[in-house]
């Protein structure tokens, strides 16, 4: 009997009773920087397993599995398990039987059996390992939870501080947020507006193409040519899109000269074109204004694509449309004066307007039209 109590005592001893402390800062922790108590608790193990590994006095590197700590509000404790030999060849992972037994009389050969670790006994060395353990979970802890905040903010327009602007490639690195949750944002050369100068310490908006895990916390890839950054704009500048009383339909952009951006009312009364030019042009000014003087047309979405090619032609006047049976693909007719206009310069309003609508567009003058019709009605005739 005597026996079975001195067993009793040695495998429930030593607990160290500093649970109720710790998981009072864990909870603390997890307050100020979201890091999850059962998260910080599974590094907590896993710096004492480590601590315990390291600062054997024989200097053997047992298997992870062999080590068990038990930590709760209760205490912390420790165990590492070994086999039950009747021959001892292997200390670090082997206990005699007859030893064995004085921990636990039923101890069989062959059977693991836990016996208990004086964790106070950890040396200075181990102490500083988990100390650093710990420290590098919180790290990755606050990092995961970082990378969590940014990559929702994915599509999301965000405001940071130029840091710098590498001289070679011209990228530039964009500091976003402030504090602990500040973090690094890329806006690479080619997602740069042409011609747009900034210099470090310059705010810029930016829109979120992408988030990265990395060893740092989380990699922003943010663009500024990118076409949603006109919606996610203009969302700032007018209410009633934010509301959801204007849908902005398509856009198409030619970064840093102009851009097309189709819209309709999602209610009766709204003036869709109006609410996004604002009062004395006041919004999209303050949109213009942002991407540098780049020009927007805004014109009214239709389901009929006579009509919808028609607006996103404007500012050029449009006498027809015509739908190409098969193709996706229509011809236009505008009023002589009015063809360099719809083609716009290098053809660029002709193109904006193909990307925003979907459709091949094919301009032509009504001079034209008119001499090719008596030619057309004489080889009918003919045939």
């Amino acid at each position: 009997m005597a026996k079975n109590t001195r067993a009793k005592k040695q495998v429930e001893a030593p607990q160290v009773d500093i649970g109720a402390e710790i998981f009072a800062s864990l909870r603390e922790l997890e307050k100020i920087k979201g890091i999850p108590v059962d998260y910080m608790v599974e590094r907590l193990k896993q710096a004492l397993t480590n601590a315990y590994r390291k600062d054997r006095e024989d200097r053997r590197d047992v298997p992870a599995d062999n080590v068990v700590v038990e930590l709760n509000e209760k205490g912390l404790s420790m165990h590492i398990v070994k086999t039950v030999v009747e021959e001892l060849e292997d200390t670090a992972l082997e206990i005699h039987v007859d030893a064995a037994r004085n921990i636990d009389p039923n101890a069989q050969v062959g059977q693991p059996i836990s016996i208990p670790v004086d964790i106070a006994k950890f040396g200075r060395i181990a102490a500083q390992t988990a100390k650093q353990v710990v420290i590098q979970g919180i790290r990755e802890a606050e990092r995961g939870v970082m990378y969590e905040s940014y990559s929702s903010k994915a599509q999301e327009l965000l405001t940071g501080t130029v840091l710098r602007i590498d001289p070679a490639s011209g990228d530039m690195f964009i500091r976003i947020g402030q504090g602990n949750d500040a973090s690094d944002a890329v806006l690479r050369a080619s997602e740069q507006i042409p011609g747009e100068k900034h210099k470090e310490g310059d705010l810029i908006r930016v829109y979120v193409l992408e988030v990265h895990k990395a060893s740092r916390g989380p990699l922003i890839h943010v663009s500024r040519t990118h076409p949603n950054l006109v919606r996610r704009l203009f969302e700032l500048e007018t209410p009633e899109i934010a509301e959801g009383q204007v849908e902005v339909r398509n856009i198409a952009r030619e970064a840093g000269s102009r851009s097309k951006m189709a819209v309709r009312a999602a209610m009766e009364g709204i003036d869709p074109v109006g609410a996004c030019v604002g009062p004395r042009g006041g919004r999209v000014g303050a949109v213009v204004e942002e991407l540098g003087g780049e020009k927007i047309d805004i014109v009214v979405w239709s389901e009929d694509p006579c009509e919808y090619v028609r607006a996103a032609l404007s500012p050029a006047d449009v006498i027809s449309v015509t739908l190409i049976p098969g193709q996706k693909a229509c011809r236009c007719v505008v009023p002589d004066d009015q063809l360099s206009l719809a083609i716009g310069k290098e053809g660029q309003n002709a193109r904006l307007a193909a990307r925003l609508t979907g459709y091949k567009i094919d301009i032509k003058p009504l001079s034209q039209v008119e001499a090719e019709a008596p030619a057309q009605e004489t080889e009918s005739e003919e045939n």
